[in-house]
């Protein structure tokens, strides 16, 4: 399974999706900073399975119709940080997409995850990544999860992979850096965590239009699924 996630940078790289979904093979595309009024129905092999409405910078998912059935697809509202509470940027942070292999006739659940901004603490964050796992796993508990998207996590990993671990996922980087726009916050900022899943590889694909660059995870489903 090839899974390509995005932060479009407000909307602004979203001429290279088609591009994407059709060069990388990929079966889904999870994606941030959409404008959800903007988005086509279908990407090439790719259909939209939905996007989030109440979002200024809003979220979406694309699926492979010839590789899954989309079987359900939630938004929801997570933990707010200060920055949310004044801009009000964001009322719903996690997009997820419940879907079944046609062919294996496994199941599993694709997030796209956008956590707060660098203004709010790390602790912030990661309780909206535990909490973005619960509303995950409400969708279909028991099922292999795969959440990708924009942490807003550069700093301290290697605390937050603890914590993944502790919590019974993994936690993937990418083999580049993702955010190279300001040198004080270069770093990964979009990453994966899976449960039921082995993750083979997280690749970082070339620059676009928007400020972080594309992830490309490939995975496999785990021996226990």
């Amino acid at each position: 399974m090839r899974v390509i996630s995005y932060n479009l940078r407000k909307h602004k790289a979203s001429g290279e999706l088609l591009a994407l979904a059709r060069n990388h093979d990929i079966d889904a595309l999870c994606l941030q900073e959409v404008d959800s009024s903007d988005l086509p129905e279908t990407l090439g092999p790719l259909h939209l399975a939905d996007a989030t409405k109440g979002n200024r910078l809003g979220l979406a998912i694309y699926y492979r119709t010839s590789r899954f059935t989309a079987l359900d697809t939630q938004s929801f509202a997570l933990k707010k940080s200060m920055h949310d509470r004044v801009l009000a940027p964001a009322h719903e942070r996690l997009i997820g997409t419940r879907v079944m292999d046609n062919e294996t006739q496994h199941e599993l659940v694709i997030g796209s995850f956008h956590a707060a901004p660098l203004t709010a603490s790390n602790s912030l964050r990661r309780k909206q990544i535990h909490a973005a796992h619960a509303e995950l796993l409400s969708m279909g508990k028991g099922l292999m999860t795969l959440m990708v998207g924009d942490f807003n996590y550069p700093f301290f990993t290697k605390n937050l992979d603890l914590h993944m671990k502790n919590s019974g996922y993994a936690l993937s980087l990418s083999n580049r850096r993702t955010y190279t726009r300001y040198k004080v916050f270069k770093g990964h900022f979009d990453f994966a965590t899976s449960l039921g899943l082995d993750i083979a590889s997280v690749e970082t694909l070339p620059r676009g239009n928007s400020d972080h660059l594309p992830i490309l995870v490939t995975a496999e489903y785990g021996p226990d699924y």
